[in-house]
């Protein structure tokens, strides 16, 4: 059969080895790899007079050009080619480099005038950076850059309620992303709400001050919010996204996430009466890719009734979601023909049959495989299950080899599948369409299997971490197959550096131990930040 359409790579917020986002940078202290910065320049004076080329092909140089340095040399060539930049230059990242006062903004915002997305990112700042940005400057990015759709403010403790009130003037505005922004509460959101009428995307993460709600009745009933992410914002639990309402019928793209201890601080909703669940007769069919993170779920409590609504997922992630229900699952599978890619991530607890074992078992992976023809992504992560005890796992070698040979498979991750073994790994080998494969704390597989899977038609990239039983005789029989294009091999004490040698045509290799957290996803530790 001829394969499906290329998937993403999982998970999507993982980086693509080699790949680069092309931005342009304005103080930012990152390196770039990039060729000698007067390269570019040099090449085309070879030819050609900068003075001479017509606006076009001035600007079609500058769209080819990704790498800020080269951009910043090329424009000290010419005058015309420097106004021709400034002219098509859409987007912006503005760092610790930047001058912040309002002089140096504003000529900054009115050399670049036909912006249309800005990024003020103060991550790792100091006071010894000097000031941040604050409402001043927003005020000015909002009077300079009429185009302005899609704002991003990150770790900027300098701009509050008053500030973010300026984005009234951004008429375009439809995405904006806070992260970390102390000072930021439910007022300036409600604000962008009412004054923001084309707003689409709205990220809320680690905004510790929005407390109140009134913003999200408002844009459900009134807003046109297509993506809503929201992460470890205390003051905002589950059922207070009930009040969402009207709006779950339009949103496409939800996440909510909490960190830290999450599984003692949920609360029940007070407006829950058993037998009158009226306040969860949501419709959400439009719904296309749900995330859920370290979330108690009761009956009694918001999100769960998400599951039992969705019908048009094509990509979902329940990580260590406590309280679900497999029946609940399998319903959820059944009805969603077009999910392409899943992530699992489970921890053992005691469920309802008493056993003390993950939550799902292989009926819900048989569920899968027939109801979800075009799954391409799977991970299934595994935390807190003993090697020893492999019944903490509800699902069986055998569950997971059906999923895989039933559906085009094209990125597969097993994290703590101490069930899998090198029987497995055979069975993973004869896969027509696996291309990308990690394994992740899989104890269980040996030399053998890395023999194995070196026989798998399609695959290309292989990630091994932590995985203890691997030596550096099985890498040599990578070796030999030469059919990886990228190998990654970090934390595995029994293979060296000298055997990832010629393993892959790309290799990365690191021998340190990761934590538990980074293994698993995890953030048990989570303090809350404080503003500086």
């Amino acid at each position: 059969p001829n394969p499906p359409p290329q998937s993403p790579p999982f998970p999507p917020s993982s980086p693509i080895p080699g790949r680069r986002r092309p931005s342009w940078v304005v103080g930012s202290s990152e390196p770039e790899q990039c060729l000698p910065s007067l390269e570019v320049a040099q090449v085309v004076q070879l030819r050609y007079s900068m003075e001479d080329l017509p606006e076009p092909l001035l600007a079609d140089i500058i769209k080819r050009i990704t790498v800020s340095s080269d951009l910043n040399s090329l424009c000290l060539v010419s005058k015309q080619l420097c106004a021709v930049e400034a002219e098509h230059r859409g987007t912006i990242r503005v760092g610790c480099g930047v001058d912040p006062t309002t002089e140096a903004l504003t000529s900054l915002f009115s050399r670049f005038s036909n912006l249309w997305k800005v990024e003020i990112n103060y991550s790792g700042w100091t006071p010894s950076h000097g000031d941040q940005v604050n409402n001043q400057g927003i005020l000015v990015l909002s009077h300079h850059c009429p185009l302005l759709s899609d704002l991003t403010l990150s770790f900027c403790a300098h701009i509050d309620d008053a500030g973010l009130s300026y984005l009234a003037y951004c008429r375009k505005l439809r995405s904006l992303e806070l992260s970390f922004a102390p000072a930021i509460t439910s007022t300036g959101i409600f604000r962008v709400a009412v004054s923001c009428c084309y707003l689409s995307v709205l990220h809320l993460v680690d905004c510790i001050a929005i407390e109140s709600v009134e913003w999200l009745e408002y844009l459900g009933r009134y807003g046109s919010l297509g993506e809503l992410v929201l992460k470890d914002c205390d003051g905002i639990s589950q059922y207070d996204l009930l009040k969402f309402g009207p709006g779950w019928r339009k949103l496409q793209r939800f996440e909510f996430e909490i960190n830290g201890t999450y599984w003692l601080s949920e609360r029940p909703d007070p407006s829950y009466v058993v037998g009158y669940p009226s306040s969860y007769d949501i419709c959400c069919d439009n719904l296309k890719d749900l995330r859920l993170a370290h979330i108690v779920t009761k009956p009694e409590i918001g999100l769960r009734f998400l599951l039992g609504k969705c019908k048009a997922l094509e990509t979902l992630y329940l990580e260590y979601v406590i309280g679900l229900n497999e029946d609940e699952v399998i319903s959820l599978f059944q009805r969603c023909c077009n999910l392409k890619t899943i992530s699992l991530r489970l921890m053992p607890l005691r469920c309802e049959d008493h056993w003390f074992r993950t939550a799902l078992t292989d009926d819900s992976l048989e569920a899968l495989a027939l109801s979800c023809p075009m799954l391409q992504v799977v991970e299934l992560t595994f935390t807190f299950c003993e090697p020893s005890y492999p019944t903490e796992i509800g699902f069986t070698q055998k569950g997971i080899l059906t999923l895989i040979q039933s559906c085009p498979i094209r990125a597969l991750v097993l994290n703590g599948a101490s069930i899998f073994d090198d029987e497995g790994m055979k069975g993973l080998s004869s896969t027509q369409f696996l291309e990308k494969l990690d394994l992740v704390d899989c104890c269980s597989v040996s030399d053998a299997g890395m023999y194995l899977i070196a026989q798998a038609p399609c695959l290309s990239h292989l990630t091994l971490r932590k995985c203890s039983s691997v030596t550096d005789d099985g890498l040599a029989a990578l070796a030999r197959s030469q059919k990886l294009e990228s190998l990654t091999v970090i934390g595995c004490r029994r293979i060296s550096q000298e055997g990832v040698q010629g393993a892959a045509k790309s290799v990365c290799y690191s021998s340190e131990t990761e934590s538990h957290n980074s293994l698993k996803g995890m953030n048990v530790y989570r303090k809350i930040r404080q503003s500086p």
